[in-house]
């Protein structure tokens, strides 16, 4: 069987999150990464997926695939990046987990805009909910709850000193289980080795976590897969195919 190697940034933010740049709309992200030679991306704003249906529809005959995601706050502020392979099932999830948000409205003159844009960049809507804030899932519930859903869970940068399972957790707590686990573009891959090398019978990804532009490719993972597709990287995940990467970044 021959493979083709697949250059993969699958944590990208847009302008819905209120921690990423205006500037982070789905048709710059997109130019961006294609300039950058990256052949799959996932768009995983924090706790919605309002933009994921424009960047995927955008993305159609560009030569770039979009993987439609979110990253989603446990209650104990653990993140998780949900991939999934369809519009209709993030949409579906995205549900569960808006009312898993706890109540409240976001005050632009206090936190940032979350904007929900078209394919020329013109704003459609304010997302008015608390989307930097913790859902009510425990991390087993939540990454129980994106499986049945169809979705895969990645558990967002390990390596982190807040807001990862193993700084909210000291550990990967036993009986959740992560599809992969993804290291962020801070920690080289030697360094990776010797602090994680427990979890080594984990698949691992890079990713770069963009909040603007020029964060985009800054580490990414390549997997080596039939298509760019939602079942092939779950197969790499699986350990069906091969993924590597390195401490090098995107030109």
């Amino acid at each position: 069987m021959s493979y083709k190697r697949f250059i993969a940034d699958l944590h990208i933010h847009t302008c819905l999150s209120p921690c990423a740049e205006l500037d982070m709309t789905p048709r710059r992200i997109i130019a961006t990464a294609l300039k950058r030679g990256v052949d799959i991306i996932a768009v995983s704003d924090h706790n919605s997926a309002e933009n994921a249906e424009i960047a995927v529809r955008i993305a159609e005959d560009r030569g770039i695939t979009v993987l439609p995601a979110m990253e989603i706050t446990s209650y104990e502020e653990a993140h998780v990046v949900a991939l999934f392979d369809t519009i209709e099932k993030i949409a579906a999830f995205q549900e569960v987990v808006y009312k898993n948000l706890p109540d409240g409205a976001n005050d632009e003159r206090l936190r940032a805009y979350q904007l929900v844009v078209n394919e020329k960049d013109e704003i459609l809507s304010f997302n008015k909910r608390l989307l930097f804030n913790a859902t009510l899932f425990s991390l087993k519930d939540l990454v129980d709850a994106i499986h049945s859903h169809g979705g895969l869970a990645v558990a967002s940068h390990i390596d982190r000193e807040f807001f990862s399972v193993i700084s909210q957790f000291g550990f990967i707590p036993e009986g959740i289980q992560f599809d992969a686990l993804e290291i962020s573009y801070n920690t080289k891959r030697a360094k990776a080795d010797a602090m994680f090398g427990a979890y080594r019978s984990s698949s691992w990804i890079t990713s770069s976590d963009a909040h603007h532009l020029d964060d985009i490719g800054r580490r990414t993972t390549a997997f080596f897969l039939e298509e760019a597709s939602f079942e092939e990287i779950a197969r790499a995940f699986k350990g069906e195919r091969r993924i590597e990467w390195s401490d090098g970044v995107m030109e």
